[in-house]
């Protein structure tokens, strides 16, 4: 099915339906950055060439904009954006639990800025569970997602594109390039929510070579739940992030 802004397909998942009922969320920027800057957000606006959402069940939406002669678009309008967070909105109140991996500290951020401010961008980044922000609360640093997946025994990002490339292959009318590479992401991130919960810890291996965990205990946390957690002792890092960093925006 497809419509002005989005596509629909099922695609296989390999992840165990969960009493959290993830939906798992990923996007794309539509900005080239300069080679070597690696704080995007120095280069805001950034908007979204497109976004994908994925369920348990495989219902794959791929978020685009077309033009009235179905021609793909360089960036989603605030219109077309604030249809994907009506759909985010509407899948959290039906009871799905959103997830994404550093989805607070950038893609939301995101969402609230080209949304036009839309206040629900907030709310949705409060109460849905970033993986990577949880594991930053309790350890006091960031993890890729790809060192995340590989720790699970999962096969983790599509070996021919990164982030960085992506708006160069969107911008050059290699379309289904980047709608492939945006797709094996969210696929990622909802494997990793459902292992993880499964095993109720995440295991990755560190740039020294040495296996480490992060106890799940509970499960993978809201992000408010995230922020209420004690933080972790970084008296060994010479400049530890402030969770800010991520959640700053918030409250803008």
């Amino acid at each position: 099915m497809e419509n002005r802004f989005f596509s629909v397909q099922t695609i296989e998942t390999n992840v165990r339906p969960s009493e959290r009922k993830y939906l798992a969320f990923d996007l794309e920027i539509a900005k080239i950055i300069p080679e070597g800057q690696d704080d995007l957000m120095r280069f805001r606006p950034l908007g979204v060439s497109c976004a994908a959402t994925l369920s348990e069940d495989g219902q794959l939406r791929l978020w685009y904009e077309r033009d009235e002669n179905g021609n793909i678009l360089k960036q989603i309008s605030p219109e077309g954006i604030n249809h994907l967070v009506d759909y985010l909105s509407s899948r959290a109140v039906e009871g799905s639990r959103i997830v994404t991996w550093n989805g607070l500290g950038f893609d939301f951020d995101i969402l609230y800025e080209e949304s036009g401010w839309n206040e629900d961008c907030r709310r949705l980044a409060k109460v849905h569970t970033d993986m990577m922000f949880h594991l930053f609360c309790e350890k006091g640093f960031a993890l890729g997602l790809d060192k995340a997946a590989h720790g699970m025994g999962l096969a983790g990002k599509a070996p021919d594109m990164d982030g960085s490339q992506a708006p160069i292959y969107w911008s050059g009318g290699e379309y289904q390039s980047v709608l492939n590479y945006l797709t094996q992401d969210v696929l990622t991130t909802l494997q990793l929510a459902s292992v993880g919960d499964a095993r109720r810890s995440l295991t990755w291996i560190s740039g020294s070579g040495n296996r480490q965990n992060l106890a799940l205990p509970h499960g993978w946390l809201r992000v408010e739940e995230a922020l209420r957690r004690p933080l972790p002792d970084t008296s060994w890092m010479r400049t530890p992030w402030p969770r800010s960093k991520f959640s700053g925006w918030l409250s803008k």
